[in-house]
């Protein structure tokens, strides 16, 4: 039976800590408007619209991606600055099933990086995109399950990480590329095929997706649209997520056998 009480401690403590460091909040709210309201002008000038959408509108998903991104990825370094001042410990050896662990730490983080894209979109009445009441419950909802997905990957990634330092380079070699190659910057459609494929095997691609058919559904027949039906989408997502939450938690239950063993002497 999945324990609740430790996993609603888990995230309470993930919330804690992220209002306590302000240039979080701050950077976090900081990164998106930047390329919404400094790179979007600019290329809206170069590139021009395209069906009636300017580029502003049409890197909104985008920078929703990017503080999903961030924000999820961003919480799992709490796991490995907890391992390295003994909380991981700590955790391991309490009577809670390493599920109620994993599961504590993505969900925190999930809801973290929904928090703060929920932040960004007061800014869709002035980008003038047709969002009503309906179309905002599916893109909470979306958001909810892009953000579980991408938690779940960087919850993986701390199982394995044992410092801070190792954490920054994975950050170099993993966020930027997934940010870069999710079609957020740019029609996926346009791509040469071989960049096409790649882009494919980037799970936030899915999760922008979803955004697109939410905010840009008059775009559906141009390039700046959805490339991909929602089922297909929800689908890639969802087994993402799952096979990410499984492999941290195999990964937990190894490292706490790790620990039985050293407290014992082995």
């Amino acid at each position: 039976m999945l324990q609740l009480k430790p996993i609603s401690i888990i995230v309470l403590r993930e919330f804690k800590r992220f209002f306590r460091q302000k240039g979080r909040l701050w950077s976090s709210l900081a990164r998106p408007l930047f390329w919404l309201f400094v790179v979007g002008p600019g290329f809206d000038r170069l590139l021009g619209g395209e069906g009636g959408i300017s580029y502003q509108q049409f890197i909104f998903p985008g920078v929703l991606g990017i503080v999903v991104l961030f924000g999820a990825i961003l919480s799992s370094l709490s796991t490995v600055y907890d391992r390295e001042f003994g909380v991981v410990r700590i955790m391991l050896i309490a009577p809670v099933s390493r599920l109620a662990i994993v599961l504590g730490k993505v969900v925190g983080g999930t809801m973290l990086a929904v928090f703060q894209a929920l932040l960004l979109l007061i800014l869709v009445p002035f980008l003038k995109l047709p969002v009503g009441p309906l179309h905002l419950l599916l893109l909470i909802l979306f958001l909810f399950l892009t953000s579980f997905a991408i938690a779940s990957l960087g919850m993986l990634m701390a199982t394995r990480i044992d410092s801070l330092e190792n954490f920054a380079t994975i950050m170099n070699f993993v966020v930027f590329p997934m940010f870069f190659l999710s079609g957020g910057l740019y029609p996926v459609k346009l791509l040469p095929g071989l960049l096409q494929i790649v882009v494919y095997f980037n799970p936030l691609t899915y999760g922008i997706d979803l955004f697109k058919h939410v905010l840009l559904p008059h775009a559906a027949m141009t390039p700046m649209g959805a490339d991909l039906p929602t089922l297909v989408d929800l689908a890639t997502l969802s087994l993402f997520a799952v096979i990410m939450l499984l492999a941290a938690t195999a990964l937990f239950d190894k490292e706490a056998k790790l620990v039985r063993l050293s407290r014992r002497g082995v």
